[in-house]
Parts: structure tokens; sequence; C-alpha cells
């Protein structure tokens, strides 16, 4: 479908990649949260909500321009970001590096200045980066006409019709008047003025939402130019515009990473743009005042199959199920289950008789749920914060910029890793002040820096690295190395590394 607009404009996809999808612990963790994890497919959440939007490019009218995406991020996450987008042959306009959580407001605000830095003003297409959409078809004909309604200086963003009582979500409430069509047969002609937004609601609340019609679920898609969002922002919470502002000034652009000035982001307000914005300039008691003129909000509805993937459960849903209800994942064995999910990593997990459970199984952590109670696994992962361990935080196999590594055993003065480097890449010049390490190489080809001697070991080969010797490990070859390595000494953990260089800015 082409856009019927004549006017030329640049399109600029946004996506929001904060978050650490608690819900779905053990298999999300701090440092390999949701958006990344392939789900229900081959493909991750965000590299879905990535190639959904470049997909759009070639249907616009001419003169039209798609841009090449922009990624907002936390600092961790970089290189799972740049490894993700360069696995699907995807160049982003930019990565915006948050040093800290401070919700979905400040994030577009950044993504907005920095769409603005060449005197343009694009139309944002604003979407989270952990969510699953079956209709490619249905969700670019939504977004084209969004961004017709969006040129005229409005504000739209997607709603979906709920199909049952659903409280892990939020609400968007509309007008009520005959053309609205809850079964959405001829949604492209509906664009819709918004109410209010309603956040998630109790069970009755949401039973009630059911049974009326101008209730919508709140797809968090939204489609705005980055100048109404500004605008909007400055009136409704200059604290957070001003605070944005002054850290976007300090920003520091490395490549394509760009970091907004650290101590001025730490003094940014954390809030959502539904909060921030979207909230009171639908409750507004006039569309305009002596100064400013308010952007209109609409809500298109669309029509496709939706999940935020928010719980267990919502994964559940996604996934194919055999013909007692059951879906699995990796070696899994199921006898006389209903309704169950096994989501298994690492070893066999076997299954007999019970129903409406979820069962996942990683290296280091199993849970095991009544699916219906799983939007509460969540306050598993509050009590691993309290009580001080690290399960909530990585798993046991860590990815690194370089490759991954993964903790097979320790003990008491040893810990023995399997660390895999990818072609051309090598791990930090650094040294150890309380542990020696001794590397076997088992696949591939490694150069050993060690102290003043570079060597190349083979396969089977080995190399002893002494406590406080300068060292580094790279792989000159073509395949992944593969080498085991054992650590001994007084002490293991990680924050026993001196870093005297680093390909990946991490001194």
């Amino acid at each position: 479908m082409k856009s019927k607009t004549t006017m030329a404009v640049n399109i600029q996809p946004v996506l929001l990649c904060g978050g650490s999808g608690t819900r779905l612990w053990p298999l999300s963790r701090e440092g390999f949260p949701k958006q990344f994890l392939c789900l229900i497919s081959e493909q991750s959440l965000f590299q879905q909500s990535v190639l959904r939007l470049t997909t759009l490019r070639g249907q616009f009218a001419p003169g039209e321009e798609l841009l090449a995406p922009q990624i907002v991020c936390g600092e961790e996450h970089r290189f799972l970001v740049t490894e993700q987008l360069r696995e699907i042959g995807v160049d982003p306009a930019a990565i915006l590096l948050e040093p800290a959580g401070r919700n979905t407001a400040p994030a577009l605000t950044m993504a907005c200045m920095a769409a603005r830095l060449e005197g343009d003003d694009p139309v944002l297409i604003v979407t989270p980066a952990d969510q699953t959409i079956s209709n490619q078809t249905a969700f670019s004909e939504a977004i084209l006409v969004a961004i017709t309604e969006a040129e005229k200086n409005n504000i739209v963003l997607l709603g979906l019709t709920p199909d049952r009582a659903e409280t892990g979500y939020g609400y968007i409430q509309v007008e009520k008047h005959d053309s609205i069509d809850q079964n959405l047969e001829n949604h492209l002609l509906q664009m819709i003025p918004v109410l209010r937004f309603v956040e998630k609601p109790d069970l009755y609340t949401a039973q009630s939402y059911l049974e009326e019609t101008g209730y919508f679920w709140n797809a968090g898609i939204f489609v705005l130019k980055a100048s109404v969002w500004l605008s909007s922002l400055l009136k409704f919470r200059p604290d957070i515009y001003q605070a944005t502002r002054l850290a976007w000034e300090q920003r520091e652009v490395d490549a394509k990473f760009t970091r907004p000035g650290k101590s001025e982001f730490f003094s940014i307000p954390g809030e959502s743009i539904d909060y921030a914005v979207m909230e009171p300039i639908t409750s507004a008691p006039s569309n305009q005042d002596s100064q400013t003129q308010l952007a209109s909000v609409f809500m298109l509805p669309f029509s496709s199959v939706w999940n935020d993937l928010g719980s267990w459960d919502a994964v559940w849903q996604c996934l194919p199920r055999d013909a007692n209800n059951n879906a699995k994942h990796g070696d899994v064995l199921i006898k006389d289950c209903k309704n169950t999910l096994a989501h298994a990593n690492y070893r066999i997990l076997s299954l007999v008789g019970v129903e409406d459970l979820i069962v996942v199984e990683t290296a280091d952590a199993v849970l095991v749920t009544q699916r219906y109670r799983s939007q509460v696994v969540k306050n598993i992962v509050g009590e691993l914060q309290t009580n001080g361990r690290s399960e909530h935080i990585t798993h046991r196999k860590v990815h690194r910029p370089w490759g991954w590594y993964d903790c097979l055993d320790e003990g008491d003065r040893f810990k023995v890793k399997r660390i895999q480097v990818n072609p051309g890449a090598s791990l930090s010049l650094q040294r150890h002040n309380h542990r020696a390490e001794h590397w076997v190489v088992v696949r591939g080809i490694a150069e050993i820096c060690s102290g003043d001697k570079t060597t190349l070991l083979n396969e089977n080969q080995s190399a002893y690295i002494p406590i406080g010797e300068t060292h580094r490990v790279a792989n000159p070859g073509i395949t992944p190395l593969e080498i085991i390595e054992v650590q001994s000494g007084s002490y293991l953990d990680e924050d026993d590394i001196e870093r005297l260089h680093d390909d990946f800015g991490r001194i």
C-alpha cells in the first residue's frame, strides 16, 4: 500500500530496548534481557522488531525516505545490540546508550534530539523492542496511515481489540461512536480520538472493559513528529525536558554509539511516555492555550496477533501446542500433561501427569510455577536481589563483545571456564593480581601474548599465565576459537581484571 501524501518527509524508526523482563526469569536476566532472547522463533524479539520496521522500505510515496533505525538501550547491552544487528544485516543510524534506566519518556526525548540534529523534523515510529506481531501486512498498512496523520502534527498510537480479560496490559479508552468496529473489519478507516489511558487493571475491571466497546490494548507503538513530542514534553514535564537536554548537550560520540553526559543523565526524572505526555495531553481542559497548540491524540486499531511476551503464560500462548495444549522448547519429554509449557536449555526435561504448569530449566536455575501465576515471577527476582545473589544478573554463560564464556565448575581456589573467541576478535590486554590461568586450545588457533612474548597455539596445545603477568588471547583465524581456561588462586571474581588496552572501550 502506498502512502497518499505528496509531501516529502523522512521517517525515523526508533526502537526502545530498555527493561529487564523480570517476569521471564530465569531465561531473562539483567545482562541478557527478554528483548534479546529467541523465544518463539530463530530471531530475537529485538531482531524481529527491527526487521518489522525496515520492511517498510519501498512502501512510501516518491520523495519520502525511511531512515536507518535509532536504537535506545542500556550501556551494558551495547554489544548485544551491535551483534544482533550484524546478524540481520542492519546498520543503525545511531545507538543511544543510557547509563541507567529512566523509563521511556527520557529515552524518546533523546531519540527526538538526535533526530533533529540536522535541523530535520522526521516522523518517528516509536516501538518497544520486545513484542511479537504476526501480521506484517496489517502492521505496515496501519503505520502508513498513521504517518499521514502524524504529518499533520498529531499523535497516533496503535491499539488492539482485547480478546480476553488481560491484567498485564495497559488499555486505551476511545470515543464511542457508531463507526467503531471492534471486529476491525475496516480498521484502516478508523482514526479514533483517545479519551484516556488506563493502567493495568484488576481482573474485575479488565472483564468490564472486555464487555464494553471503546477499550483497546495499548501496544506502546507511537507515530509522531520529533518536534511534537519535544514541545508536548516541554509543556507537561519541563523538568524531564530540561534535564534530558542538559545530558544530551554533554554527549560523547564513539562511532555509532552516543553517550549522554553521565552525571547529568542521573538527574533526569524517570517517567513513561504515557504518564509524561499522553495522559495529560488527553485530559487537558482545552486543546490549546495562549502559547501552545496541543497535538490531538488518535488511536488506530489494527488487526493482528500481538503479544508483548510479558510473562511465561504469554510465551505459552504464542508457541505451537500439541493436542493437549502443551508447548515445549529444547530436549523435552511430556507424558499425560495438559496446558503446560516446558522450556529446556541444557538438560533433558521430563514432565508426567501435570496440568497448567510452566517449567523452565537453565544451567543455573529452574522455575516451576502455575501458568496463571506466571506474572508474579518477578517477585522471585526481587528476592534474589534482596538476598544479594547473582542469578538475576547473568547466566552461567556470559556474552562478551569478543564472544562468550561459560563457567563449567568452580570451588575453593579454582574455576573452570569454556571460552569462545570470535574470528578476528581478542580479549583485552590485562593482568590479574590474585590468580594464575592455564589455557588449553580445543578448537581453532590462538594467538597468545604473555609478557613480551607472542606465540601461536594450535589444537591440544596449552599456555600458562602466572599471577601478575600481562597477557592477551586473540583469534587470528576465520573460525571460532575455543579454549578451556583453568583459574587458580586466592580470588577468582571478574573484578580481578586490570585492563591495560581494550578494543571495545572497557578500560
